[in-house]
């Protein structure tokens, strides 16, 4: 039944495309080899009863668009019927998220969709080119994306202070500069208390307003990443950690991570190196489908093997 109803979760990503059930198969024979071991076993998660009881009464409607999907419209980014958005947890962010996806990106196949289902106030799903400008509120904004001058989470701070020092001008000309030459003759570093650059440094970090995560698959990120809209931005590269996802992309190494990981992941550290405060599961459950559907696949790859 497992090895059934997984399918039927595969099927149902893949209903865009033609070869629905031939992707579905290879999605549980290409698992990646790290899934055998669980790193998502140790989050604290909300229970998941009630998608086991959606997985068992199989695909509902979409209360919006009256669609037939498992648990959830990826399209209306809301729960199906069968699943009540009172029992699916929501999950409160420090700060907001914007997702820019590809307009190839097949809906289905999207993890994106977890972000806006389990923390809808925070997060907003927008499809390339309809993107915002981001030009004026740049020294509150930082994106994520690795690139030679992408800094890490830690040295946020540092970067985003000259951010705001330097105001808004799009060009580094002598408006950006002259107020850090001042700043440099006004507060020398060796002056500066221990414990107040450490308590500046936070606050600095904790001006960042906005994360951008570019949802698509890495051979199509580059249309978006040199969007002149996104020119100037700080951005951020993850530390290396190795994806669970189950649809890995051919080619590329195992620590490319889908996109409601590299989200999860960078709020733990943020929450730790920029708030400075211990981690304990405060966003454990935006991997709540995740999680479900790793197990599911997980279990059904088994079944397969067996058989």
């Amino acid at each position: 039944t497992m090895s059934l109803n997984s399918s039927t979760l595969l099927n149902e990503e893949n209903a865009q495309g033609a070869k629905g059930n031939t992707e579905s198969l290879e999605s549980l024979l290409q698992t990646p080899s790290s899934i055998q071991d669980n790193p998502l076993q140790k989050l604290q998660l909300a229970s998941q009863e009630v998608l086991e009881k959606a997985k068992k009464s199989g695909r509902s409607k979409c209360p919006r668009c009256n669609s037939s999907r498992m648990f959830y419209c990826y399209t209306c980014f809301v729960p199906v019927e069968t699943v009540p958005t009172k029992e699916i947890p929501t999950v409160k962010l420090p700060l907001k998220i914007d997702i820019i996806k590809h307009p190839n990106e097949t809906d289905g196949k999207s993890t994106a969709v977890h972000a806006k289902l389990l923390a809808p106030d925070d997060v907003t799903i927008y499809k390339y080119p309809c993107i915002p400008e981001y030009e004026e509120k740049r020294h509150e904004i930082a994106l994520i994306f690795p690139g030679p001058n992408s800094v890490s989470v830690k040295d946020i701070a540092f970067h985003l202070q000259k951010y705001t020092k330097k105001g808004v001008c799009s060009s580094d000309d002598d408006c950006s500069r002259e107020p850090l030459l001042k700043q440099a003759k006004l507060e020398p570093e060796e002056e500066k208390n221990p414990n107040e650059c450490i308590s500046s440094s936070r606050s600095e970090g904790t001006r960042l307003k906005k994360i951008i995560f570019i949802d698509s698959t890495w051979n199509q990120t580059n249309k978006i990443i040199t969007d002149e809209r996104l020119q100037g931005l700080l951005q951020i590269e993850l530390k290396t950690r190795k994806t669970c996802f189950w649809r890995h992309q051919k080619g590329k190494p195992d620590t490319y991570l889908s996109t409601i990981e590299a989200i999860y992941y960078f709020l733990v550290d943020y929450h730790q190196e920029i708030l400075k405060e211990s981690y304990k599961g405060q966003y454990d459950n935006l991997l709540f489908f995740f999680s479900f559907m790793y197990t599911l696949i997980k279990d059904a790859k088994c079944c397969a093997e067996k058989e």
